[in-house]
């Protein structure tokens, strides 16, 4: 699904389950060795779809190890980010040279938990989510915005090694399945040019809110 939302130089590869047949390279093993079985299936199968979209990509299979604060870790030249939340596994790749950096993240269709709106939004934000809320109430629109905080982190992180709090982007949804972050600190370089807000768009299907951010590359 998640391919509707980003562009066609993404590659992505989804899973609704875990599939008996997902294997890990041993040095993956060696990051779950104490892990619990439901975090170990996660971790098989998002893996596993990340695995076959580097062979869309026409490159081998490689370990995906956790890097700095978790990031993965891919291959020379491939830029990608992953996702899991219950009944979705999902991984989006492409070549650095079409595409910069991507986020993208999948949460479940639903309310969240008491008290984490007020941790994760701005005042604006806050407000913002009540008036689309009290317009379109069929949709969660506080746990989409903590989905496009994580995607616009996930982005953020692979541009700088640095962490990014919620406090630190201003993030506007709009009806039409859109948003834009804006960064409340400086941001990365692209092409010599700073950037300054990340844009991405998002997704409400089959009880699943995703959300996802493709910056293209910039030549030279």
């Amino acid at each position: 699904m998640i391919e509707r939302i980003l562009p066609p130089a993404v590659v992505v590869v989804e899973s609704f389950n875990d599939p008996d047949g997902a294997t890990l390279f041993p040095e993956e093993e060696a990051c779950i060795a104490k892990a619990v079985q439901k975090r170990r299936r996660e971790f098989t199968t998002v893996r596993d779809c990340a695995r076959r979209a580097l062979g869309q990509l026409g490159l081998a299979p490689a370990p995906i190890l956790p890097g700095v604060r978790g990031a993965p870790v891919w291959p020379d030249g491939v830029v990608g980010s992953m996702t899991h939340c219950d009944g979705y596994r999902g991984a989006a790749l492409a070549r650095s040279a079409e595409i910069a950096t991507i986020g993208v993240d999948a949460e479940p269709h639903a309310p969240l938990p008491d008290g984490v709106l007020g941790a994760i939004a701005l005042p604006g934000e806050r407000t913002r989510t009540a008036a689309l809320a009290a317009d379109q109430p069929a949709i969660w629109w506080d746990r989409l915005l903590f989905s496009a905080k994580e995607s616009v982190y996930k982005a953020w992180f692979p541009l700088t090694g640095r962490w990014l709090g919620f406090d630190e982007a201003d993030i506007e949804l709009a009806p039409d399945g859109t948003f834009v972050a804006q960064l409340l600190v400086p941001g990365p370089l692209l092409g010599g040019t700073p950037v300054t807000s990340f844009r991405g768009r998002f997704l409400v299907d089959r009880g699943l809110l995703l959300t996802a951010i493709a910056v293209p590359a910039v030549a030279g």
